[in-house]
């Protein structure tokens, strides 16, 4: 199994909203299971890769990760830190404007510290202008979307390291 179609494994688990999924194929065990049942819950998968025949050691076993970013057996500690992230995601079709105004600064950048309900970003759609809020409080990881690009219902638009509060 390679890395892509883990991602595209990992994928469908989201699209459809899946609490558990567990594939074996060609004795690589797969499972991977959603925590909780609150919005941005972590995700933790299991990963039993198959021993060589005898005289080896026991089958690895790598131990819950969460896992909203794709994650292989072998997890370095970058791919780790970005497990923990929530994604912001456009609430509807439209442009993408990082600030409230074209040479004024942006709402927010890679960096930043953000609250729940702080505005990140506007969309416009039919001329109107909708600020997009946060849902979580955290550190701006990422941003997925150039400014004045047009985005789609429920693109990723910002990836936020949460905070516990």
């Amino acid at each position: 199994m390679d890395f892509d179609e883990l991602k595209r494994i990992l994928d469908m688990v989201r699209e459809h909203e899946l609490s558990e999924f567990e594939l074996e194929r060609d004795g690589l065990k797969i499972k991977i299971k959603k925590g909780g049942g609150l919005r941005g819950a972590a995700v933790s998968a299991e990963f039993a890769v198959p021993s060589p025949p005898a005289a080896s050691p026991a089958p690895a076993v790598m131990p819950h990760v969460p896992v909203p970013v794709p994650a292989a057996p072998s997890v370095s500690i970058a791919e780790a830190e970005e497990v923990e992230l929530a994604v912001v995601k456009s609430p509807i079709v439209g442009t993408f404007y990082r600030a409230p105004e074209p040479n004024a600064p942006p709402f927010v950048k890679v960096g930043d510290i953000v609250k729940k309900g702080q505005v990140l970003c506007i969309v416009e759609a039919m001329k109107l202008m909708n600020e997009i809020e946060s849902d979580h409080a955290g550190e701006i990881v990422k941003i997925f979307v150039e400014n004045s690009q047009p985005v789609q219902y429920g693109e990723r638009l910002f990836a936020i390291r949460t905070h516990n509060e």
